[in-house]
C-alpha cells in the first residue's frame, strides 16, 4: 500500500517573479522504494512521475539498483519547491532522518 503526505502545510515557495502557473508546472517527489530482493528502503528524488522512476530502478539503471531490485513504491512526499524537496531528501539520509524514516515505514508496512 502506497502513502501520501500531503499536510496541511503547503510546501510551496515560488520565485517572487514567477507566475502562478509556471510555478505549479513541475511537480517534484521524495520516495521511499521498498527492495524486494532484501528488504532495504531506498529514498529517492525525482521530478518525473515517481511511477516511471519506479520502473527505472526496476530495470537496474544503476549499479544499485541492479543489485537490490526489483522495488515496490512504498511513501512519496509531494513538493511545489525544488529546494523543499532536496532538504527533505537530506534530511532523510541523515542520522535522525534515518530514525524518521525507519519509523514511517514501520507504520506503511503496519497498515491502517
Amino acid at each position: 500500500m502506497l502513502y501520501f503526505l500531503y499536510g496541511p502545510l503547503a510546501q510551496f515557495r515560488p520565485k517572487a517573479d514567477q507566475p502562478m502557473a509556471e510555478a505549479r508546472a513541475t511537480m517534484y517527489y521524495i520516495y521511499f522504494a521498498k527492495s524486494l530482493k532484501n528488504q532495504k528502503i531506498y529514498v529517492g528524488f525525482t521530478s518525473r512521475d515517481p511511477k516511471i522512476r519506479l520502473c527505472e530502478h526496476n530495470s537496474g539503471s544503476s549499479t544499485w539498483s541492479n543489485q537490490n531490485g526489483p522495488f515496490e513504491l512504498i511513501y512519496l512526499e509531494k513538493y511545489y519547491c525544488k529546494e523543499d524537496a532536496v532538504a527533505r531528501e537530506k534530511f532523510y539520509k541523515s542520522g535522525f532522518g534515518k530514525r524518521i524514516k525507519k519509523l514511517i515505514c514501520e507504520e506503511v508496512i503496519k497498515g491502517p
